[in-house]
């Protein structure tokens, strides 16, 4: 679960996230705030009755350090209170200091702050570099020290008809099987399978598809946001640098990370944001691990896969809001 511990030092918790989120005081709780608050009181710490997050005390970061001690609750509250410094829409050093003095409080000392702390300070280029490097790490289990751009589109140079044909015929399957849902999906959405020019590696596509597929989220910049948050909870590198970040900042804050992705503000609304979160950490697979096997898995039935990883039921008023752009285009 994101957070194991009590009543006590979930309230904990949440007193540091509203001090993130006002700057100690120096701003006042917006909109957004509040609902981020009350939504992680009930999704994440899952306390009882409500929460009036105005009446939340404020806690140092000593404090916090010395209630919140278990591992697993230490990384995923720094991580809780990186993500309130943004909620709002706003790249805000003060918030983002606020974060940084916790989490050293906490022990941890995480790229995504770091990457944080350079965007807000316009050096983009920099923070562009080590949210991409890390987000390929986690899709591959290693550094890339050759060049990205290669490794993304290998089929420009080096075709592969057979893999391109594996994937059409998925097309064949039954009605209903996971093989199927995969094509459908890449047929809704437009996309190229993998082994032709355009494609990209399908070591980077299917094991994110599939998480989309799997999840229920779909292609829309809030669809994206949701299901990378959601492979953050599902898989255990790089989470928060390499998947919660980049999309918040490309389609929450509006910068834009990946040449021609494009970028938009706005996406992260926040109670389906730590549903996403905690629907990912409670699953039992993992898309993105060394060990999954996508095709092992084409002739099943996707409700099957689903139960198989424990994937908990998407409500539809927690699903992405479907809304595409007209500048848009979802890319696999």
């Amino acid at each position: 679960m994101l957070f194991g511990g009590t009543p006590e030092q979930a309230a904990a918790a949440l007193r540091a996230m509203k001090h993130v989120a006002t700057a100690g005081g120096a701003h006042r709780l917006s909109d957004a705030d509040k609902v981020a608050l009350v939504a992680a009181h009930e999704v994440v710490f899952r306390m009882e009755g409500e929460l009036d997050p105005d009446a939340l005390g404020d806690i140092t970061p000593a404090e916090l350090a010395a209630v919140i001690t278990k591992t697993a609750d230490v990384e995923h509250v720094a991580a809780f209170l990186t993500v309130m410094s943004i909620v709002d829409g706003e790249l805000d050093r003060d918030r983002i200091r606020s974060a940084s003095a916790y989490a050293a409080a906490l022990g941890v000392h995480e790229p995504y702050l770091r990457d944080l702390g350079r965007l807000a300070r316009q050096r983009l280029a920099e923070a562009r570099a080590d949210i991409g490097r890390r987000n390929m790490r986690s899709f591959t289990g290693r550094w890339m020290s050759d060049d990205l751009d290669a490794w993304l589109m290998p089929y420009r140079d080096t075709p592969d008809p057979e893999l391109h044909e594996r994937y059409r015929a998925l097309a064949s399957n039954a009605e209903g099987s996971f093989g199927r849902a995969f094509a459908d999906f890449y047929a809704a959405n437009g996309f190229e399978y993998p082994g032709v020019a355009g494609a990209a590696n399908e070591s980077f596509t299917t094991p994110h598809d599939c998480a989309h597929i799997l999840s229920g989220y779909d292609t829309s910049p809030q669809g994206e946001l949701l299901v990378s948050t959601f492979t953050a909870g599902m898989h255990p590198v790089e989470p928060v640098t390499g998947h919660i970040l980049p999309v918040i900042v490309s389609w929450h804050l509006g910068v834009e990370l990946a040449k021609f992705a494009g970028s938009t503000t706005g996406s992260l609304e926040p109670h389906k944001f730590w549903v996403a979160w905690d629907r990912g950490d409670r699953s039992a697979g993992d898309t993105l691990s060394q060990r999954w096997d996508f095709w092992s898995h084409g002739e099943e039935p996707l409700a099957d896969v689903r139960a198989a990883m424990a994937i908990p039921v998407l409500a539809p008023s927690d699903a992405a809001d479907g809304a595409y752009p007209e500048w848009y285009q979802p890319m696999a």
